[in-house]
């Protein structure tokens, strides 16, 4: 009965060890990429503490920064792959989150919303919202960050 027990013990931490190191290899890109766009980000712009860092996929991939400048206002940095043109915006020059989220609930009634993140596409710094809609479909409504207009809409996924 003890070699049962040993061995099923050490099946689980065979099994848990491989999902770790498969999970740590799995977000080595994504630490790379954090890594190079903050390294670009530091030579362009005055940013002094990340807060949040993701990737955006839409024609192009593009790395967005959120974090605080040196004076301690919030920023947001958008690099994209390709060109590596770092772009920048302070976070109160544009739509707010919430803002971004009101903006699709006046339009569209009782939606779940799934996420909300910045993007760019075509250069032009955007909230990109992701939610279901009444019939459990998947819909996406891209929102311009600075004025606040409507760009696109993807719906019934």
């Amino acid at each position: 009965m003890k070699k049962w027990i040993f061995l099923f013990v050490f099946f689980t931490i065979a099994i848990l060890g491989f999902g770790i190191k498969v999970y740590v290899n799995a977000m080595e890109p994504l630490k790379m990429a954090e890594k190079k766009a903050y390294s670009l980000a530091k030579k362009e712009t005055d940013i002094q503490e990340v807060e949040d860092f993701h990737l955006y996929h839409g024609q192009e991939t593009v790395n967005v920064i959120e974090g605080k400048n040196k004076l301690g206002e919030k920023i947001i940095i958008w690099i994209p792959e390709k060109s590596k043109k770092v772009i920048v915006r302070k976070a109160k020059n544009g739509l707010a989150k919430g803002d971004a989220i009101q903006k699709l609930l006046q339009e569209k009634n009782s939606v779940e919303i799934i996420s909300v993140r910045l993007g760019m596409e075509k250069n032009i710094p955007l909230w990109e919202i992701h939610y279901r809609s009444n019939n459990n479909l998947i819909n996406y409504y891209y929102i311009h960050f600075e004025t606040g207009e409507w760009l696109k809409e993807i719906e019934n996924l």
